[in-house]
């Protein structure tokens, strides 16, 4: 069967992973309310196309943090590809560089950020970094990603504690033996200890005390740009600002962390609205079609970047189904931006989105 839209791969994905690793892969929190509203929001929202704008070139370039990439879509930090795929990040990464876009891997991949950066030492990349209570552990991974050449830390900030996600508790989901959270490899020392073991990593590794001040505290470390990952309201989205990071991600963890969130596209507009162009804003969570792209950019994200579609694509064919993914979605997205009358990223603005009248 051809793969035609994200769906596709969605199902492909389903009916070959086993169930407790296509349930980790789709668990919300709770009741999964925000999860399941990150895809819906996208529905509620109308587009105003423009008409006879000779839309005969169009260009889907822009860019990120002053590089250029293909078009306004790159990867979200997921974890543990290697459970969909054997060859797991390193296919990403190749994937990723072949489409010139950008991939933000994830402090839990089951392959170090040396092996991804040896798998596609073109591409351009991101590091999603975690504050454990072991403040050496960040360090050092910190230290690790400057040297190999990754661009920005993507610091998230949602996670002082793991949400609750039902069907990883009922599963009692662990990573099978032969595959480990490889950036820690042996610093664990297998000590998981009386709480046991989390996501790959013994449990309270994270440091819930994690504050405003530690956003100094990296910047003390690192030339590289902070970028925060979590954000979903203009007051945090203000002090963000202040604190001199470059970027935001506007995110609420896929729905994997506190239910009854806002979806990410329905917090975007008051982001950027208090933002004001003095940062560049990114967004993830329920992009599944090319015009789901253009909704966000034309509400102000300058780049949206996808979790789980990049998974399915992993599980369908390893590095081909991924590229296979993002051209299905760079297609979807010139196609829309065409048909509403925008030939290029710069023409896409917030007169292109209907506000629905209550």
């Amino acid at each position: 069967m051809a793969m035609v839209c994200l769906t596709d791969f969605e199902e492909y994905a389903k009916e070959h992973l086993s169930k407790a690793t296509w349930d980790y892969y789709a668990a919300g929190a709770d009741e999964c309310c925000s999860r399941d509203d990150n895809l819906l929001a996208y529905k509620r929202i109308r587009l105003r196309p423009r008409i006879l704008r000779d839309v005969s070139l169009s260009d889907t370039r822009t860019t990120v943090q002053g590089t250029e990439i293909s078009f306004p879509v790159g990867i979200a930090p997921t974890a543990f590809h290697c459970l969909a795929w054997h060859e797991g990040e390193m296919a990403t990464a190749r994937a990723t560089e072949a489409v010139n876009t950008c991939y933000i891997t994830s402090t839990y991949s089951t392959c170090s950020v040396e092996e991804i950066a040896a798998a596609a030492p073109n591409g351009y990349r991101w590091f999603q970094l975690y504050v454990y209570r072991d403040r050496k552990l960040s360090e050092s991974i910190i230290h690790r990603v400057e040297a190999l050449g990754y661009k920005a830390l993507v610091l998230t900030v949602d996670v002082p504690y793991t949400g609750k996600r039902r069907n990883d508790i009922r599963n009692q989901f662990k990573l099978p033996p032969h595959l480990k959270v490889k950036n820690f490899d042996g610093v664990f020392q297998e000590a998981t200890g009386p709480a046991g073991e989390e996501y790959g990593v013994p449990a309270n590794t994270l440091d819930p005390s994690i504050s405003w001040k530690d956003v100094y505290w990296l910047q003390s470390l690192t030339r590289l740009p902070i970028i925060i990952k979590g954000i979903l309201t203009k007051e945090d989205a203000e002090l963000a600002v202040e604190h001199g990071v470059q970027g935001i991600i506007v995110s609420n963890h896929g729905g994997r962390q506190l239910d009854g969130g806002p979806a990410t596209i329905d917090a975007l507009s008051e982001i950027v609205d208090t933002v004001q162009g003095r940062i560049e804003v990114y967004l993830d969570g329920g992009v599944r079609t090319g015009s789901d792209v253009l909704k966000a950019v034309a509400l102000g994200a300058k780049c949206v970047f996808i979790g789980r579609p990049a998974v399915w694509g992993l599980a369908y064919k390893g590095e081909e189904g991924l590229k296979e993914v993002l051209h299905i979605l760079n297609d979807e997205f010139r196609l829309s931006m065409a048909l509403s009358g925008c030939r290029n990223v710069a023409e896409i603005n917030r007169n292109l989105i209907q506000f629905s009248k209550l």
